[in-house]
Parts: C-alpha cells; structure tokens; sequence
C-alpha cells in the first residue's frame, strides 16, 4: 500500500458495513443507485477488480476525475487485500 490519507486507512481498516459513499461522488453515486459502498465494491468485483474498467465505469456514473477514480479503485484494492 502507497502513501495513503487517514480517511483511506480508516476506510480500509474496518468491514465494509453500511458504510456509505463519499460525499461528493457519494450523492452522484446515490443517484444512479449504487447508495452504499458495499454496492461499489460489487461492481469493482463484477469489473474483475480492473482498474481500467473501473476507473472509465467511475468516470461515466459518477463524473469522477481521474484523481477521484484512482483513489477510489485503490481504497477497494487495499479494502479485497485485507478482507477477502
């Protein structure tokens, strides 16, 4: 795992839950039915845990910038490492 922020680490330290989306891209999220994260990660599993994939699915449902779709994959790259 790189440099990562507090808010990653956190994420990635505990169970998914009922943990809900970011706020920016969480209410974008939200809209087109993906509400919670767990929701996310099943469509970063469906997309094979593919970067490429996931980041252009990001960007189309959510508007996500590249650094936003790159943070995002990666906190549930690290999140499949430590629970699954």
């Amino acid at each position: 795992m790189s440099s990562t922020s507090q808010k990653h680490r956190n994420f990635v330290a505990e169970p998914m839950g009922e943990k809900p989306g970011s706020v920016v891209l969480g209410r974008r999220l939200e809209s087109s039915g993906f509400d919670r994260a767990y929701v996310v990660l099943g469509q970063f599993l469906i997309l094979k845990k593919s970067k490429d994939l996931f980041q252009d699915w990001l960007k189309d449902v959510a508007g996500a910038n590249t650094k936003q779709s790159s943070d995002c994959f990666q906190c549930l790259a690290d999140w499949c490492d430590e629970f699954l």
